[in-house]
């Protein structure tokens, strides 16, 4: 079924960069290993929605390196935060620069970072421990400055200094090859469609029933474009039920991601559909939507 209301297609127009782009969905991990692999659904766009041509796997950082130097055209949804909160960044007296920050944390390494992280939390109010940037409210994404449960600062310290050393486009934040344009996305925030159903867990124990049935539901509503941003996600049958049977949705959150850039592919020539000012320090989840001023 094709999205509802989708603006664009897949006809390349003249001067456009991204007009017979590959798109991607990434699924990350800061540790990947042979066990706990980073995830990309790869596709192209089609009617109105996004066909998924494969799922791929990588086992380690040098493979992500090579992921990202791959030649464009190609538009990649990343799940992981881009930036750090603007409030813990200035508490640091950090510059205000995005890819200084980003390059800070590189060099500190992870305990020095964890520190860091506490004494910001320690000095603060109990229910305001962390700060939060401004794209997390009407995502309803974890602080990216929260190291454990889970321990998305990690991501942000492993990818983002790659995303920059490989010179790809990372729109409001740093420019880059206009040919090979990274987003921010978060698969929660479509997956919620439905409210907050529960629909994987990376540890056996966890693995019960009910979340295969979410996730069968989830994939249902993804190849019909009926999650929120109404884009589908077409793909074959063996596809949707391996999507399904994987108890820690690695794949299906992939393909979540790619229905999120087909989004921005259908909005790439009015800046993939981001606010039109966003923070240029903390960047923002495709498919949020910025909450009213003074709410």
């Amino acid at each position: 079924m094709a999205a509802r209301g989708a603006p664009g297609s897949a006809s390349p127009r003249r001067g456009d960069a991204l007009g017979s782009a590959l798109l991607h969905g990434v699924d990350f991990t800061s540790a990947p290993s042979s066990r706990k692999q980073i995830v990309v659904a790869v596709g192209r766009p089609c009617r109105g929605g996004v066909r998924l041509a494969r799922i791929e796997r990588i086992a380690d950082l040098a493979g992500f390196d090579a992921f990202l130097a791959r030649p464009g055209p190609w538009l990649s949804v990343f799940d992981l935060p881009f930036g750090l909160p603007r409030e813990f960044i200035l508490a640091q007296g950090w510059p205000e620069d995005f890819a200084r920050v980003a390059g800070i944390v590189a060099a500190m390494g992870r305990p020095a970072l964890r520190e860091r992280f506490a004494a910001y939390c320690n000095a603060r109010p109990a229910g305001r421990k962390f700060a939060h940037r401004a794209t997390d409210g009407p995502a309803g994404s974890s602080p990216s400055m929260k190291w454990v449960n889970p321990p998305v600062a990690w991501m942000y310290e492993t990818a983002v200094p790659r995303l920059l050393a490989a010179g790809v486009d990372i729109p409001g934040l740093a420019h880059g090859d206009p040919s090979r344009v990274a987003l921010e996305g978060y698969p929660g925030l479509l997956a919620r469609s439905f409210g907050r159903l529960s629909y994987k867990s990376d540890e056996r124990s966890r693995q019960v029933p009910a979340h295969e049935a979410v996730r069968c539901r989830l994939v249902d509503a993804l190849r019909e474009g009926g999650l929120r941003l109404g884009v589908a996600v077409e793909m074959d049958d063996d596809q949707a039920r391996a999507m399904v049977a994987e108890p820690s949705a690695d794949a299906l959150d992939a393909a979540l991601c790619l229905s999120a850039a087909g989004w921005a592919w259908q909005r790439r020539s009015t800046g993939f559909g981001l606010p039109a000012a966003i923070d240029p320090l903390e960047g923002w989840i495709v498919g949020a939507q910025p909450e009213p001023r003074g709410s």
